[in-house]
């Protein structure tokens, strides 16, 4: 399974992205090797409000559709933070002072330990700090 980043999704969906061709061609092979996906209300939230403001309204509705279809076809799973989960989020985002970090960061480190996953598609560098590679 691999941990998807708000950084993956809007390669993926706004053409005019810095990262659109690399993140199409990562999206190409996880698809040819029907790799199953997973990401969190957290990174579909975080996505969505930067893909309106960055993008257009349109831009963040198309993606919402990615979404629903990926889910549906039962590529993506979707992980919501609960209560456990947020307080696990919390305590790591106390333990590391960076100001690069974020608390849905961190919610994504704690969902990746917890499902032993291993591998990211995003192109955030803090995944390698806490043991993720990331998908190239």
């Amino acid at each position: 399974m691999i941990f998807v980043d708000t950084g993956a999704w809007i390669a993926l969906t706004d053409t005019s992205d810095q990262y659109h061709p690399e993140a199409s061609r990562i999206y190409t092979v996880l698809k040819r090797h029907r790799a199953r996906l997973l990401t969190t209300d957290y990174i579909i939230d975080e996505t969505v409000t930067r893909l309106r403001y960055d993008a257009s309204h349109h831009t963040a509705i198309q993606f919402l559709d990615i979404i629903t279809m990926t889910e549906r076809t039962g590529i993506l799973q979707i992980i919501y933070i609960d209560q456990t989960l947020f307080q696990e989020a919390i305590t790591l985002f106390r333990h590391y002072e960076t100001p690069v970090l974020s608390l849905t960061d961190c919610a994504s480190f704690i969902v990746c330990q917890r499902y032993e996953i291993h591998e990211a598609f995003g192109f955030d560098r803090h995944f390698p700090m806490m043991g993720i590679s990331l998908t190239v």
